[in-house]
Protein backbone atom coordinates (compact mmCIF):
# COMPACT_ATOMS: atom_id res chain seq x y z
CA UNK A 1 0.00 0.00 0.00
CA UNK A 2 1.81 3.53 -1.06
CA UNK A 3 2.31 6.06 1.74
CA UNK A 4 -0.66 8.96 1.94
CA UNK A 5 1.08 12.28 1.25
CA UNK A 6 -0.45 14.61 4.11
CA UNK A 7 0.17 18.34 3.43
CA UNK A 8 0.22 19.70 7.30
CA UNK A 9 -1.06 23.14 6.77
CA UNK A 10 -3.99 21.71 5.06
CA UNK A 11 -4.88 18.99 7.65
CA UNK A 12 -4.70 22.02 10.83
CA UNK A 13 -6.56 24.30 8.28
CA UNK A 14 -9.29 21.61 7.89
CA UNK A 15 -10.21 20.38 11.50
CA UNK A 16 -11.72 22.09 14.32
CA UNK A 17 -9.32 23.70 16.94
CA UNK A 18 -8.31 20.98 19.56
CA UNK A 19 -8.14 20.32 23.13
CA UNK A 20 -4.46 20.03 22.35
CA UNK A 21 -4.11 23.01 20.67
CA UNK A 22 -6.38 25.45 23.13
CA UNK A 23 -3.25 23.82 25.27
CA UNK A 24 -0.98 25.46 22.61
CA UNK A 25 -2.22 28.73 23.31
CA UNK A 26 -2.48 28.79 27.03
CA UNK A 27 1.15 27.66 27.31
CA UNK A 28 2.32 30.34 24.99
CA UNK A 29 -0.15 32.87 26.51
CA UNK A 30 2.03 32.03 30.08
CA UNK A 31 4.98 32.94 28.40
CA UNK A 32 3.94 36.22 27.44
CA UNK A 33 2.52 36.97 30.71
CA UNK A 34 5.61 35.93 32.90
CA UNK A 35 7.50 38.43 29.56
CA UNK A 36 5.07 41.38 29.88
CA UNK A 37 6.10 40.79 33.91
CA UNK A 38 9.70 40.77 33.36
CA UNK A 39 9.83 43.66 30.92
CA UNK A 40 7.64 46.07 32.71
CA UNK A 41 9.72 45.39 35.84
CA UNK A 42 12.14 47.66 35.92
CA UNK A 43 9.46 50.54 35.44
CA UNK A 44 7.97 49.54 38.49
CA UNK A 45 10.80 49.60 40.78
CA UNK A 46 12.74 52.30 39.22
CA UNK A 47 11.69 54.80 41.87
CA UNK A 48 13.23 52.25 44.92
CA UNK A 49 16.82 52.06 43.29
CA UNK A 50 17.09 55.06 42.60
CA UNK A 51 16.22 56.16 46.20
CA UNK A 52 18.57 53.16 47.38
CA UNK A 53 21.32 53.96 45.45
CA UNK A 54 20.65 57.43 44.99
CA UNK A 55 20.75 57.79 41.82
CA UNK A 56 19.59 61.25 39.50
CA UNK A 57 17.04 60.42 36.56
CA UNK A 58 19.71 60.63 33.43
CA UNK A 59 21.45 57.86 35.39
CA UNK A 60 18.74 55.66 35.14
CA UNK A 61 18.19 56.19 31.45
CA UNK A 62 20.83 53.63 30.51
CA UNK A 63 19.22 51.27 32.77
CA UNK A 64 15.67 51.38 30.55
CA UNK A 65 18.09 51.83 27.29
CA UNK A 66 19.68 48.69 28.70
CA UNK A 67 16.46 46.32 28.85
CA UNK A 68 15.30 47.87 24.95
CA UNK A 69 18.43 47.35 23.47
CA UNK A 70 18.76 43.66 25.03
CA UNK A 71 14.96 42.68 23.50
CA UNK A 72 16.29 44.06 20.19
CA UNK A 73 19.03 41.45 20.02
CA UNK A 74 17.03 38.59 21.11
CA UNK A 75 15.00 39.16 18.90
CA UNK A 76 17.84 39.34 16.01
CA UNK A 77 19.16 36.62 16.76
CA UNK A 78 17.24 33.96 18.31
CA UNK A 79 14.62 34.37 15.33
CA UNK A 80 17.26 32.73 13.56
CA UNK A 81 18.01 29.97 15.23
CA UNK A 82 14.68 28.68 15.93
CA UNK A 83 14.19 28.26 12.30
CA UNK A 84 17.33 25.93 12.34
CA UNK A 85 17.08 24.35 15.57
CA UNK A 86 13.30 24.45 16.14
CA UNK A 87 10.84 26.88 18.01
CA UNK A 88 10.21 24.85 20.73
CA UNK A 89 14.22 24.12 21.84
CA UNK A 90 14.86 28.03 21.06
CA UNK A 91 11.68 29.13 23.03
CA UNK A 92 12.36 27.45 26.52
CA UNK A 93 16.28 28.67 26.24
CA UNK A 94 15.27 31.91 25.75
CA UNK A 95 12.76 31.27 29.44
CA UNK A 96 15.15 29.85 30.87
CA UNK A 97 18.00 32.47 29.92
CA UNK A 98 15.94 35.45 31.27
CA UNK A 99 14.65 33.52 34.35
CA UNK A 100 18.45 33.20 35.47
CA UNK A 101 18.91 36.88 34.49
CA UNK A 102 16.21 38.30 36.44
CA UNK A 103 17.56 35.81 39.41
CA UNK A 104 21.01 37.65 39.23
CA UNK A 105 20.13 40.80 38.61
CA UNK A 106 18.37 40.56 42.54
CA UNK A 107 21.80 40.17 43.49
CA UNK A 108 23.24 43.21 42.23
CA UNK A 109 25.07 46.27 44.29
CA UNK A 110 26.26 48.55 41.74
CA UNK A 111 24.39 50.25 38.59
CA UNK A 112 26.40 49.14 36.05
CA UNK A 113 26.04 45.42 37.15
CA UNK A 114 22.11 45.49 37.10
CA UNK A 115 22.31 47.57 33.52
CA UNK A 116 25.01 43.99 31.96
CA UNK A 117 22.33 41.91 33.39
CA UNK A 118 18.83 43.95 32.46
CA UNK A 119 20.51 44.02 29.32
CA UNK A 120 20.40 40.09 29.46
CA UNK A 121 17.15 39.72 30.75
CA UNK A 122 15.83 41.47 27.43
CA UNK A 123 18.15 39.09 25.34
CA UNK A 124 16.03 36.53 26.68
CA UNK A 125 13.15 38.26 26.55
CA UNK A 126 13.68 39.27 22.80
CA UNK A 127 13.68 35.72 22.03
CA UNK A 128 10.76 34.01 24.13
CA UNK A 129 7.75 36.77 22.27
CA UNK A 130 8.44 36.44 18.55
CA UNK A 131 8.66 32.47 18.90
CA UNK A 132 5.63 32.28 20.84
CA UNK A 133 3.97 33.97 18.28
CA UNK A 134 5.18 31.67 15.56
CA UNK A 135 4.33 28.78 17.48
CA UNK A 136 0.71 29.64 17.73
CA UNK A 137 0.61 30.51 14.40
CA UNK A 138 1.68 26.99 13.13
CA UNK A 139 -0.61 25.05 15.14
CA UNK A 140 -3.59 27.65 14.26
CA UNK A 141 -5.84 26.81 11.14
CA UNK A 142 -5.87 29.95 8.94
CA UNK A 143 -9.75 30.98 9.51
CA UNK A 144 -9.18 31.38 13.26
CA UNK A 145 -5.07 32.70 13.43
CA UNK A 146 -5.54 35.94 13.52
CA UNK A 147 -8.06 35.79 16.75
CA UNK A 148 -6.17 32.95 18.27
CA UNK A 149 -2.81 34.64 18.14
CA UNK A 150 -4.11 37.93 19.36
CA UNK A 151 -5.70 36.45 22.05
CA UNK A 152 -2.76 34.55 22.74
CA UNK A 153 -0.80 37.62 23.05
CA UNK A 154 -2.91 39.37 25.64
CA UNK A 155 -1.20 37.87 27.96
CA UNK A 156 1.66 40.42 27.22
CA UNK A 157 -0.51 43.43 28.68
CA UNK A 158 -2.13 41.23 31.11
CA UNK A 159 1.21 40.25 32.49
CA UNK A 160 2.09 43.77 32.49
CA UNK A 161 -0.77 44.94 34.42
CA UNK A 162 -0.28 42.37 36.81
CA UNK A 163 3.43 42.91 37.51
CA UNK A 164 2.43 46.58 38.84
CA UNK A 165 -0.18 44.99 41.40
CA UNK A 166 2.16 42.90 42.39
CA UNK A 167 5.27 44.62 42.59
CA UNK A 168 3.66 47.20 44.88
CA UNK A 169 3.34 44.75 47.73
CA UNK A 170 6.63 43.26 47.27
CA UNK A 171 8.31 46.24 47.41
CA UNK A 172 6.56 47.83 50.47
CA UNK A 173 7.19 43.88 51.95
CA UNK A 174 10.65 42.83 50.92
CA UNK A 175 12.24 45.89 49.00
CA UNK A 176 12.58 45.95 45.12
CA UNK A 177 15.12 43.15 44.73
CA UNK A 178 12.10 40.37 45.48
CA UNK A 179 10.32 41.84 42.24
CA UNK A 180 13.36 40.24 40.51
CA UNK A 181 13.13 37.15 42.10
CA UNK A 182 9.75 36.44 41.54
CA UNK A 183 10.35 37.42 37.80
CA UNK A 184 13.29 34.99 37.96
CA UNK A 185 11.44 31.75 39.90
CA UNK A 186 8.48 32.03 37.14
CA UNK A 187 10.13 31.32 34.21
CA UNK A 188 12.28 28.90 35.72
CA UNK A 189 9.33 26.81 36.76
CA UNK A 190 7.29 26.90 33.27
CA UNK A 191 10.17 25.78 31.88
CA UNK A 192 9.48 22.61 33.40
CA UNK A 193 6.46 22.62 32.42
CA UNK A 194 6.36 23.50 28.79
CA UNK A 195 9.46 20.70 28.18
CA UNK A 196 7.00 18.41 28.85
CA UNK A 197 4.02 19.62 27.41
CA UNK A 198 4.79 22.14 24.75
CA UNK A 199 4.98 20.53 21.15
CA UNK A 200 7.63 21.48 18.60
CA UNK A 201 5.93 23.11 15.82
CA UNK A 202 4.47 19.73 12.90
CA UNK A 203 5.71 22.18 10.07
CA UNK A 204 9.31 22.60 11.35
CA UNK A 205 9.46 19.05 11.90
CA UNK A 206 8.07 17.97 8.18
CA UNK A 207 10.67 20.57 6.79
CA UNK A 208 13.70 19.67 9.17
CA UNK A 209 12.89 16.32 7.91
CA UNK A 210 12.02 14.87 11.43
CA UNK A 211 10.19 11.37 11.68
CA UNK A 212 7.23 10.83 10.58
CA UNK A 213 5.86 8.86 13.44
CA UNK A 214 6.59 12.39 15.65
CA UNK A 215 4.68 14.14 12.92
CA UNK A 216 1.83 11.73 13.23
CA UNK A 217 2.07 11.61 16.75
CA UNK A 218 1.56 15.55 16.80
CA UNK A 219 -1.51 15.36 14.20
CA UNK A 220 -3.19 12.75 16.18
CA UNK A 221 -3.45 15.01 18.86
CA UNK A 222 -5.75 17.37 16.41
CA UNK A 223 -7.60 14.71 14.81
CA UNK A 224 -7.81 11.49 17.38
CA UNK A 225 -9.87 10.07 14.64
CA UNK A 226 -7.90 10.55 11.52
CA UNK A 227 -5.88 7.24 10.16
CA UNK A 228 -2.31 8.14 9.91
CA UNK A 229 -0.36 5.04 9.65
CA UNK A 230 1.91 4.80 7.09
CA UNK A 231 1.50 8.54 6.17
CA UNK A 232 4.37 10.17 4.57
CA UNK A 233 4.24 14.67 5.74
CA UNK A 234 4.69 17.68 3.48
CA UNK A 235 4.36 21.77 3.70
CA UNK A 236 3.73 24.04 0.52
CA UNK A 237 7.01 25.53 1.54
CA UNK A 238 10.25 23.39 0.28
CA UNK A 239 13.18 23.34 2.51
CA UNK A 240 15.66 26.35 1.75
CA UNK A 241 19.22 25.95 1.27
CA UNK A 242 20.05 29.63 2.28
CA UNK A 243 20.32 31.76 5.18
CA UNK A 244 16.74 32.17 6.55
CA UNK A 245 17.95 35.70 7.10
CA UNK A 246 18.29 35.85 3.47
CA UNK A 247 15.13 34.15 2.46
CA UNK A 248 13.63 37.50 4.05
CA UNK A 249 14.97 39.24 0.83
CA UNK A 250 14.21 37.31 -1.50
CA UNK A 251 11.95 38.68 -4.54
CA UNK A 252 8.46 37.39 -3.30
CA UNK A 253 9.36 38.56 0.12
CA UNK A 254 11.32 41.30 -0.11
CA UNK A 255 8.70 44.14 -0.60
CA UNK A 256 6.86 42.54 2.39
CA UNK A 257 9.13 42.17 4.31
CA UNK A 258 10.47 46.28 4.41
CA UNK A 259 6.53 47.19 4.41
CA UNK A 260 6.23 44.65 7.54
CA UNK A 261 9.18 46.91 9.19
CA UNK A 262 7.97 50.07 8.14
CA UNK A 263 4.97 49.38 10.24
CA UNK A 264 6.43 48.21 13.67
CA UNK A 265 8.99 50.71 13.49
CA UNK A 266 6.58 52.98 13.60
CA UNK A 267 3.92 51.24 15.83
CA UNK A 268 6.09 50.45 18.59
CA UNK A 269 7.66 53.93 18.23
CA UNK A 270 3.87 55.13 19.10
CA UNK A 271 3.73 52.96 21.63
CA UNK A 272 6.48 53.40 23.84
CA UNK A 273 6.74 56.96 23.43
CA UNK A 274 2.78 57.00 25.01
CA UNK A 275 3.83 54.58 27.35
CA UNK A 276 6.87 56.35 28.75
CA UNK A 277 5.42 59.98 28.82
CA UNK A 278 1.99 60.41 28.38
CA UNK A 279 1.98 60.01 32.75
CA UNK A 280 4.25 63.43 32.31
CA UNK A 281 2.86 64.95 29.61
CA UNK A 282 -0.56 64.82 31.13
CA UNK A 283 0.80 66.42 35.07
CA UNK A 284 2.37 69.26 32.83
CA UNK A 285 -1.35 69.82 31.92
CA UNK A 286 -2.46 70.19 35.00
CA UNK A 287 -3.90 66.48 36.43
CA UNK A 288 -3.40 64.75 39.52
CA UNK A 289 -1.00 62.13 39.73
CA UNK A 290 -3.97 59.77 40.34
CA UNK A 291 -5.52 61.08 37.45
CA UNK A 292 -2.52 60.91 35.36
CA UNK A 293 -2.04 57.28 36.35
CA UNK A 294 -5.56 56.42 35.75
CA UNK A 295 -6.02 57.82 31.96
CA UNK A 296 -2.53 56.04 31.57
CA UNK A 297 -4.23 52.50 32.25
CA UNK A 298 -7.03 53.09 29.63
CA UNK A 299 -4.11 52.63 26.50
CA UNK A 300 -3.47 48.94 27.93
CA UNK A 301 -7.19 48.21 28.97
CA UNK A 302 -7.98 49.99 25.06
CA UNK A 303 -4.76 47.61 23.42
CA UNK A 304 -6.18 44.06 25.10
CA UNK A 305 -9.70 44.33 24.22
CA UNK A 306 -8.60 45.86 20.50
CA UNK A 307 -6.02 42.61 19.79
CA UNK A 308 -9.32 40.41 20.76
CA UNK A 309 -11.76 42.51 18.50
CA UNK A 310 -8.85 43.23 15.92
CA UNK A 311 -8.28 39.54 15.84
CA UNK A 312 -11.68 37.90 15.06
CA UNK A 313 -12.06 40.57 12.29
CA UNK A 314 -8.71 39.87 10.47
CA UNK A 315 -9.96 36.26 10.41
CA UNK A 316 -13.55 38.00 8.87
CA UNK A 317 -12.26 40.68 6.47
CA UNK A 318 -9.11 41.50 4.72
CA UNK A 319 -6.63 42.11 7.70
CA UNK A 320 -4.33 44.47 5.66
CA UNK A 321 -7.47 46.64 5.53
CA UNK A 322 -8.53 45.94 9.36
CA UNK A 323 -5.31 46.98 10.27
CA UNK A 324 -4.76 49.88 7.75
CA UNK A 325 -7.83 51.32 9.00
CA UNK A 326 -6.91 50.67 12.83
CA UNK A 327 -3.64 52.34 12.38
CA UNK A 328 -5.56 56.12 10.75
CA UNK A 329 -7.90 55.55 13.72
CA UNK A 330 -5.52 55.56 16.23
CA UNK A 331 -3.02 58.75 14.79
CA UNK A 332 -6.75 60.63 14.77
CA UNK A 333 -7.35 59.33 18.74
CA UNK A 334 -3.41 59.90 19.44
CA UNK A 335 -4.10 64.08 17.97
CA UNK A 336 -7.73 63.79 20.15
CA UNK A 337 -5.95 63.65 23.11
CA UNK A 338 -4.26 66.74 23.07
CA UNK A 339 -7.13 69.16 22.74
CA UNK A 340 -9.03 67.10 25.82
CA UNK A 341 -5.27 66.77 28.16
CA UNK A 342 -6.72 68.87 30.66
CA UNK A 343 -10.29 66.89 31.42
CA UNK A 344 -9.44 63.31 32.73
CA UNK A 345 -13.10 61.90 31.38
CA UNK A 346 -12.36 62.93 27.77
CA UNK A 347 -8.76 62.47 27.75
CA UNK A 348 -9.56 58.76 29.15
CA UNK A 349 -11.81 58.09 26.67
CA UNK A 350 -9.11 59.40 23.83
CA UNK A 351 -6.17 57.27 25.39
CA UNK A 352 -9.05 54.23 25.36
CA UNK A 353 -9.39 54.44 21.72
CA UNK A 354 -6.04 55.19 20.75
CA UNK A 355 -4.96 52.21 22.77
CA UNK A 356 -7.51 50.05 20.92
CA UNK A 357 -6.16 51.17 17.81
CA UNK A 358 -2.01 50.78 17.79
CA UNK A 359 -1.97 48.43 20.40
CA UNK A 360 -4.50 46.40 19.27
CA UNK A 361 -2.82 47.02 15.41
CA UNK A 362 0.37 46.05 16.90
CA UNK A 363 -0.77 42.43 18.24
CA UNK A 364 -2.41 41.96 14.59
CA UNK A 365 0.57 43.13 12.81
CA UNK A 366 2.19 40.07 14.55
CA UNK A 367 -0.09 37.73 13.79
CA UNK A 368 -0.20 38.70 10.39
CA UNK A 369 3.39 38.54 9.92
CA UNK A 370 3.35 35.14 10.87
CA UNK A 371 0.68 34.79 8.47
CA UNK A 372 3.25 36.16 5.81
CA UNK A 373 6.32 33.85 5.93
CA UNK A 374 6.67 30.47 5.00
CA UNK A 375 7.67 27.97 7.20
CA UNK A 376 11.43 27.95 6.52
CA UNK A 377 11.91 31.40 7.72
CA UNK A 378 8.84 32.22 9.68
CA UNK A 379 10.29 32.69 13.08
CA UNK A 380 12.94 35.07 11.32
CA UNK A 381 10.77 36.92 9.92
CA UNK A 382 8.46 37.36 12.69
CA UNK A 383 11.61 38.37 14.78
CA UNK A 384 13.32 40.56 12.78
CA UNK A 385 10.34 42.32 12.21
CA UNK A 386 9.73 42.60 15.90
CA UNK A 387 13.90 43.24 16.51
CA UNK A 388 13.18 46.86 13.51
CA UNK A 389 9.94 47.53 16.02
CA UNK A 390 12.54 47.68 18.98
CA UNK A 391 14.41 50.31 16.98
CA UNK A 392 11.22 52.44 16.77
CA UNK A 393 10.36 51.97 21.06
CA UNK A 394 14.27 53.69 21.55
CA UNK A 395 13.39 55.95 19.09
CA UNK A 396 9.76 56.69 20.97
CA UNK A 397 11.53 56.38 24.62
CA UNK A 398 14.05 58.79 23.76
CA UNK A 399 11.95 61.41 21.19
CA UNK A 400 9.98 62.19 23.74
CA UNK A 401 12.35 63.78 26.02
CA UNK A 402 12.95 66.28 22.90
CA UNK A 403 9.44 66.79 22.19
CA UNK A 404 8.87 68.13 25.40
CA UNK A 405 12.18 70.42 25.11
CA UNK A 406 10.63 71.97 21.98
CA UNK A 407 7.77 73.84 24.45
CA UNK A 408 5.09 72.71 21.70
CA UNK A 409 1.51 73.06 22.75
CA UNK A 410 -0.23 69.71 23.46
CA UNK A 411 -3.28 69.89 20.55
CA UNK A 412 0.74 69.96 18.46
CA UNK A 413 2.48 67.60 20.18
CA UNK A 414 -0.04 65.10 20.52
CA UNK A 415 -1.05 65.59 16.61
CA UNK A 416 2.53 64.86 15.51
CA UNK A 417 2.77 61.80 17.60
CA UNK A 418 -0.25 60.62 15.66
CA UNK A 419 1.55 60.99 12.66
CA UNK A 420 3.53 57.47 12.52
CA UNK A 421 0.17 55.68 13.57
CA UNK A 422 -1.10 56.84 10.07
CA UNK A 423 2.00 55.86 8.37
CA UNK A 424 1.46 52.69 9.83
CA UNK A 425 -1.63 52.32 8.54
CA UNK A 426 -0.93 53.66 4.83
CA UNK A 427 2.11 50.64 4.79
CA UNK A 428 -0.44 48.31 6.02
CA UNK A 429 -2.57 49.58 2.98
CA UNK A 430 0.24 48.95 0.65
CA UNK A 431 0.89 45.41 1.52
CA UNK A 432 -2.74 44.24 1.08
CA UNK A 433 -2.37 45.63 -2.17
CA UNK A 434 0.66 44.26 -3.13
CA UNK A 435 -0.84 40.90 -2.20
CA UNK A 436 -4.31 41.54 -3.80
CA UNK A 437 -1.68 41.72 -6.63
CA UNK A 438 0.10 39.03 -6.55
CA UNK A 439 -2.87 36.73 -5.54
CA UNK A 440 -4.16 38.08 -8.84
CA UNK A 441 -1.21 37.56 -10.57
CA UNK A 442 -0.89 33.71 -9.52
CA UNK A 443 -4.23 32.70 -10.50
CA UNK A 444 -3.32 34.29 -13.99
CA UNK A 445 -0.15 32.59 -14.19
CA UNK A 446 -2.33 29.03 -13.61
CA UNK A 447 -5.22 29.65 -16.03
Amino acid sequence: MPATPINVTAFIDRHRISPFQVMIVVLCFLIVAIDGFDTAAIGFIAPAIRAEWSLTPALLAPLFGAGLAGLMAGAFLFGPLADKFGRKTILIFSVVFFGLASLASAGSMELWQLIALRFLTGLGLGGAMPNAITLTSEYCPESRRSFLVTTMFCGFTLGSALGGLASAGLIDAFGWRAVLIVGGVMPLVLAVLLMRALPESVRYLVMAGKSPERIAASLQRIAPNEDLRGATFNVATKPSTTSPVKHLFKPELLRGTLLFWITFFMSLLVIYLLSSWLPTLLRTNGLTLRDAAIVTSMFQVGGTLGAIVLGGLMDRVNPHYVLAAAYVLAGVCVAAVGPVASSPVLASVAVFWAGFCVSGGQVGANALSAGFYPTDCRATGVSWANGVGRLGSVVGSVGGASMLAMGWSMPALFAAIGVPAVLAGLTMLTLGRLRHHQATHAVQATA
